[in-house]
């Protein structure tokens, strides 16, 4: 089955995608609204080592509408979601999200982000 992925950061990265898919990905630029980003450091290793570097942007709500995070949607398969999930440290969670296109999405946001709307809400119909 074809998923949409919605990436802001390192896996728009040839190596990562290679190293974690197989293959280079192509997409269509979108953009998610009410997000912002923010910097992560990465401490595991292997991570670090594929991506090149131990700062990682991730994803956050916010509540001001002219907030929105720019990105790219790509069509992967059920295997390749789940080697995105391999890749993705703890401090992410993959959460199904509507795209400034109307797309819904997976994205990896902050897990356990205290400023998010319900899960229930996140992911609009």
């Amino acid at each position: 089955m074809v998923q949409l992925l919605f990436s802001y950061g390192t896996l728009r990265l040839p190596a990562v995608q290679l190293a974690h898919f197989g293959r280079l990905l192509t997409g269509a630029e979108d953009r998610l609204p009410h997000h912002r980003i923010e910097w992560l450091r990465i401490t595991d290793p292997a991570v670090v080592a594929t991506s090149g570097t131990e700062s990682h942007p991730i994803l956050r709500y916010s509540a001001a509408a002219a907030d929105f995070v720019e990105g790219t949607v790509f069509e992967v398969s059920d295997e390749e979601l789940a080697a995105a999930d391999l890749y993705e440290v703890g401090d992410y969670e993959r959460v199904l999200l509507r795209l400034e296109s109307g797309l819904h999405a997976w994205v990896y946001a902050a897990a356990a982000d205290p400023f998010a709307p319900p899960p229930d809400g996140r992911a609009a119909s």
